[in-house]
Parts: structure tokens; sequence; C-alpha cells
């Protein structure tokens, strides 16, 4: 590894405190003078790097970069291969990735990365706002398993991000998941999931599936209709760590999915904020404006089965295991 690169590492994982270049050339086993060298390259790059006499170094996280080499870094050594591309803009993550994936220039375990998506979209045809320094990012999945498995792709994408949240992010609560592609922080939204496929007209299965994450990092220039139902992930922590760990998560519990119980499904039960509560269920008819819904069921959200169903008793005391894509469910 370069000494650039070291250098990098050693800022990222200080967490915004300040390292000094003794320090660094100490830790990195190289001079001082190798290590002003690396510093001069990466602000080249664009990395805002600040340094203060008898301090040292850091990386101010409220601005920090996604660049793909920050994020590589941050993989594991297995990972460091994969493409990852990275975009200040971009109208949609999903849309670009779908396009290099058909172009045949990227494959599984690819990523595409954005600071903000003008055309971003969420589910049902809904749109997902999103602004400028959020994390905004696209993984291409080649499923080796059943399609009648795929279901759990979001499922497992779920867990993945809740668990990179609280590892790399360092919030008081636990990050929770909405049934079924939705995380929240006390109680607000802080991130979408929409999983989409590409299918191979020849053989008529699935070639590749493109996993979109939307995280909130801040809430400003949210509009007003927004910002009492959203919230975000603030804090001081970098966002390519960030992306780098929700990439590393997303394609390790999808190799899971084979197994005839996969591990997160557990987790997803542990994290599942609407277990026990009541709430309403919209069955086929929201799509974009809420003011279409119908009156909302009200049942009792009882668990998650195996295949990441949502199991829930209506008053009548009937129960029903719901499926992604056919229903919308709020908290009553």
């Amino acid at each position: 590894m370069a000494v650039k690169d070291e250098v990098l590492k050693a800022l990222e994982n200080s967490k915004g405190n300040y390292i000094s270049g003794e320090e660094l050339s100490q830790k990195l086993n190289v001079s001082r003078a190798a290590v002003w060298k690396g510093i001069k390259s990466l602000r080249e790059e664009g990395f805002v790097i600040e340094a203060v006499t008898n301090k040292g170094y850091r990386m101010p996280l409220d601005k920090d970069a996604i660049t793909k080499d920050a994020v590589r870094l941050s993989l594991p050594l297995q990972m460091r291969n994969n493409d990852i591309l990275v975009f200040d803009t971009i109208d949609s993550t999903n849309v670009k990735a779908k396009q290099l994936v058909v172009e045949g220039k990227i494959g599984h375990g690819s990523a595409i990365i954005a600071s903000q998506q003008t055309a971003g979209r969420g589910r049902l045809g809904r749109s997902f706002h999103s602004p400028k320094n959020g994390l905004y990012l696209s993984v291409v999945i080649k499923p080796d398993f059943e399609m009648s498995k795929s279901t759990l792709v979001t499922v497992a994408t779920a867990v993945a991000v809740a668990e990179a949240i609280d590892d790399v992010c360092g919030c008081e609560e636990p990050a929770k998941i909405k049934w079924v592609n939705d995380i929240y922080l006390n109680n607000k939204k802080v991130c979408g999931i929409l999983t989409e496929a590409i299918a191979d007209f020849e053989t008529g299965s699935i070639d590749s599936l493109i996993i979109g994450v939307g995280i909130n990092t801040s809430t400003k220039g949210f509009p007003d209709e927004l910002k009492s139902i959203a919230g975000a992930v603030e804090g001081r922590y970098s966002r390519a760590q960030l992306a780098a760990k929700v990439i590393e998560g997303i394609i390790d519990h999808v190799k899971e999915i084979s197994d005839d119980l996969p591990g997160f499904i557990e987790t997803y039960r542990e994290r599942s904020l609407l277990t026990g509560r009541e709430i309403k269920v919209y069955k086929g008819v929201y799509r974009k404006d809420p003011a279409d819904e119908i009156r909302g069921i009200k049942a009792k959200a009882m668990g998650i089965d195996d295949e990441g169903g949502l199991i829930v008793m209506y008053e009548s005391g009937e129960t029903e295991t719901l499926t992604t894509g056919e229903v919308s469910v709020r908290l009553d």
C-alpha cells in the first residue's frame, strides 16, 4: 500500500481527531517527509486535511469527501478490487448502475456512490428526496440463489445498513427497521432501500439485482412536509467509511440467502420497529399521493417470518403474512 493510502486510512480512523506528523511517521514506519508528501497528494486529490501547529493533521468529518480511494481503503482486502464509481451529483445511482451492467462495464460487488441525486426514486414510483451531502449508493449483485428467495435481498440489505450505521456513526440509539425497507433512528426515517432486477430475456431469469440505498446525513434543505417524518444520521463520522461498511454488509449478507435460514433474519427480527405495535395495512392502493389511500385496515404486527414477511393480526383475530410489493404499512 502506498504511503498516501496509509496516511489516508490513519486519518479516516482517527475520526476527526488530530494526529501528529511524528505519530503518523512512527505508526506507518516512514519518514516525516514521506508523510508530508502523502498529505500533499491527498489534498491535490480533493481531500480536506487541516494542519495545526503542535496538534498535527486531521480530516474534519463535517466536510469529508467521498472518493473511491477512501471507500476502497475501508473495505476488506477481498473487496478492494471491486469497481467503485463516485459522483458528486447524479440523476440516480440505480439508473447508472443498471446502464453500466447492461453495457457489461461492471459486475458483481460493484458500487455507484453519489452525494446528491436529482431524480432519486423509491418504491411504487415515489420520488426519493436526495439533497446535497447525503449518501446514495447502489450495489450490483449477481444472484446465485433461487429467485423464489429474491425478496430476502431487501431484508439482507436493511440489516446491513442498520449494522453499518451502528458500527460507524456512534448513534445513541440502535438503528431500527420498519418493514420492509426503511431504516429509522429515534422514530424518524433516515434511509430507504430500493431493489430492482435486470432480466435475462433469453433465459427468463434475473441476471442482476441493483440494490439502491439512500441515507440522510442531514435534514438541511428538506421541505417542511418531510421534516416531521424524516431524520438524519448526524454526527462526526466518515461518509466514505459508512459507504464501505454498507457495501461490505450487503455483499456478505446476500451470500447467506442460499442458506436454509439466513443468519440475518434473526437480526432483522431484533431490529423490527413494528413488532408488537398497532399499525394500519394498506393493500394495493397506495402509490404516490397519501390522499389517494383508502382507510387502512387496523392490525397488530406480530413478528417476522423466515422469508422476511410481516405477520399481522387483524381486529377480527385473523392472521396474515404480508409480503413485499403488495402492501404499504404505516404506524398507527
